[in-house]
């Protein structure tokens, strides 16, 4: 194709919600007023947008360095205008949360959130020792739009379940998962594995979110 055709192809879209993706990695957020985002995602930027890192200690404990994982903070996006954001080349997944609708994610796979959206973060006390560092997740509560990022396409199953913690990205406000552990795959694996230690979502009536991958944290 010419240039004309491609910036045409690749231009960004018009109209669209609050949060609409542009391809299946890049979300463009119409920001008016303010937006939390994952800092260091910010790949571009139209209008009259300021931005103010969140180190912990900052927002009412959202901001703790072990909130996302991998040590990174928050962002506050304010003012107005586009901001197209995205995160290591991951899909781009996002949801519309309706009012008292609740979703708890690994604090990771936090690309952005609303300021309208109720938010709180929370160590899983009875499976802290599940992985490097303990696991924290991000508790978002609508009405708002959440942005969350998955290593390629995700897979949304019904409970009861059981998952490998390193690739659960995150589960409905209505279930909480306990731990299992299976001696038998470390036995037959012949060392210890993430797959020997299973989050276990007993209750019924709820979702997890898996991705195809395994994200392990850094060691502590």
């Amino acid at each position: 194709m010419d240039l004309d055709e491609f910036k045409t192809q690749n231009a960004p879209k018009e109209g669209g919600d609050v949060f609409q993706l542009e391809n299946s990695k890049l979300l463009d957020v119409n920001v008016n007023s303010s937006v939390m985002a994952k800092a260091g995602s910010m790949v571009a930027y139209e209008g009259d947008i300021s931005f103010e890192q969140k180190s912990s200690g900052g927002l009412t404990g959202m901001l703790k360095k072990k909130a996302t994982g991998e040590g990174s903070t928050m962002m506050q996006a304010s003012g107005n205008g586009q901001l197209f954001l995205a995160d290591d080349g991951k899909n781009v997944q996002v949801i519309e949360l309706d009012p008292g609708e609740e979703i708890s994610v690994n604090g990771n796979d936090v690309l952005a959130f609303e300021d309208r959206v109720s938010w709180d973060i929370k160590t899983m006390s009875s499976i802290s020792g599940a992985s490097a560092g303990g696991m924290f997740n991000v508790f978002l509560e609508g009405p708002g739009f959440v942005a969350i990022t998955t290593h390629g396409d995700p897979l949304v199953l019904e409970t009861p379940v059981r998952t490998d913690p390193a690739a659960t990205v995150a589960w409905s406000g209505n279930v909480s998962p306990g731990s299992h552990r299976d001696m038998n795959l470390k036995s037959f694996i012949g060392k210890s594995s993430g797959e020997t230690f299973q989050l276990d979502f007993s209750q019924p009536g709820g979702w997890v979110i898996v991705q195809p991958y395994e994200e392990v944290g850094p060691q502590q």
